[in-house]
């Protein structure tokens, strides 16, 4: 069983799963799927897995490096939070295998034996074929008789169903930019957008959270279940997570705060300890930090992970450690026009930019746009009275304090 071939998904459950180290985490347990429109096969979103501790986590397929006859190699940060499956998400081992499907070729009820997905770019695997056996037939301890067909041959998904329509119009505007998300949720109507929600996937909701005018953003928060409503406080940015908190009532803030991973609600404490119009609470605690013995390929590899945004991969702040906020002391941040232009080998800390200052956390917003408009600047670091990082402003969010309070619901209105 390779990566380049079809991979039958009962063979891929109890395979163990190891990290980047080599070490095992736990063992599969079952394939999350995504309904996608043109006829296009379902995607494979994620793997259920179950660690030591009987505790099971989403493992999303863009972390998985290889798959071969004995487990499957993860790279890069997992997420430990308990899998809780949202309405509607479809598990291949429990809800489609014995079920029965009317097969196209010849008119006959079949069951759902197995199913196989094929990887078709890095990170990306699609469900190709069904191994389906005859529904009359009785197994008596023996292997069953079966037909390995095209996932088109069958409609293994009920295609007339109302939650195969939900499906449907989730999987047109989960690959759509977060702000045409937003858009699109705003203009459903109610019932409808609570459908929606229920199955989109709390990265894509998140970041869709983040695009909508506070008023928006509190309403769906408060039509939520707290223990959704607090894995989408934790897929958030620290800093629009904390834009959000300030908009709820002091009961239900403390409430969600206290149901989210302590790691993510610490992040948001700190933030908050700050005013709306500084560094401090515009920043995010979780900039690209490295250690001063690290090298230009280093740096490089870090920026490429597909979950640093944009903007934070623009500078790559080197200091002390601890690496992660506040950090040891602050020794400089590096452009990546610098390390592109390096040979990889060179440690970044004979890159650093000693022409740039940091902001305080401070600074007030005037300050801060000055200072970016001065040195040019998409990303900038924050440093406190001890010289130990605590984050990085970016330049959305900047402009996204510098623009009136409603800009966001006149573009919505607008459609802009």
């Amino acid at each position: 069983m390779t990566s380049n071939s079809a991979i039958f998904i009962s063979r891929l459950r109890g395979l163990r799963v190891v990290d980047a180290d080599g070490d095992t985490i736990g063992k599969v347990r079952d394939v999350v799927i995504q309904v996608r429109t043109g006829g296009r096969p379902p995607r494979a979103k994620g793997l259920v897995v179950e660690l030591f501790a009987r505790q099971r986590i989403f493992v999303n397929m863009a972390r998985v490096h290889s798959i071969d006859g004995v487990q499957v190699a993860i790279e890069g940060v997992i997420n430990t939070r308990r899998f809780r499956r949202h309405e509607a998400e479809t598990l291949i081992i429990d809800d489609l295998f014995d079920r029965v499907v009317r097969w196209h070729r010849d008119g006959k009820d079949m069951v759902v034996f197995d199913i196989a997905m094929t990887q078709v770019h890095r990170g990306e695997w699609e469900l190709q074929e069904v191994a389906l056996r005859d529904r009359t037939t009785r197994r008596l301890g023996r292997r069953p008789h079966v037909t390995i067909v095209d996932w088109s041959e069958v409609d293994v998904l009920s295609p007339n169903s109302p939650e195969r329509e939900t499906d449907q119009k989730v999987a047109e505007i989960e690959d759509m930019h977060a702000a045409d998300v937003a858009r699109e949720l705003h203009d459903m109507t109610p019932q409808r957008r609570i459908e929606v929600v229920a199955v989109l996937d709390d990265e894509t909701l998140a970041d869709a959270i983040g695009e909508m005018p506070d008023d928006d953003q509190v309403a769906l928060i408060a039509a939520l279940e707290v223990e959704r409503a607090a894995d989408l406080l934790e897929e958030m940015d620290p800093d629009d997570a904390v834009d959000l908190i300030n908009e709820l009532d002091d009961s239900t803030a403390e409430l969600l705060l206290g149901r989210m991973e302590p790691d993510e609600a610490q992040d948001v404490r700190r933030l908050m300890v700050y005013d709306d119009y500084t560094a401090g609470g515009l920043m995010t605690p979780e900039p690209v930090i490295l250690a001063p013995d690290a090298t230009v390929a280093d740096a490089l590899a870090k920026v490429r992970e597909a979950e640093v945004p944009q903007a934070l991969a623009c500078m790559v702040h080197v200091t002390r450690p601890p690496l992660e906020t506040p950090t040891g002391r602050y020794l400089g941040s590096v452009h990546i026009q610098r390390l592109l232009r390096e040979p990889p080998s060179t440690l970044i800390s004979r890159l650093v930019d000693s022409e740039l200052e940091a902001l305080e956390p401070q600074a007030e917003l005037q300050q801060i746009s000055r200072f970016f408009a001065t040195y040019n600047l998409v990303c900038a670091p924050v440093v406190d009275e001890r010289r130990h990082l605590v984050g990085a402003v970016t330049v959305d969010d900047v402009l996204d304090h510098m623009l009136p309070d409603d800009w966001r619901g006149k573009q919505l209105e607008e459609g802009q």
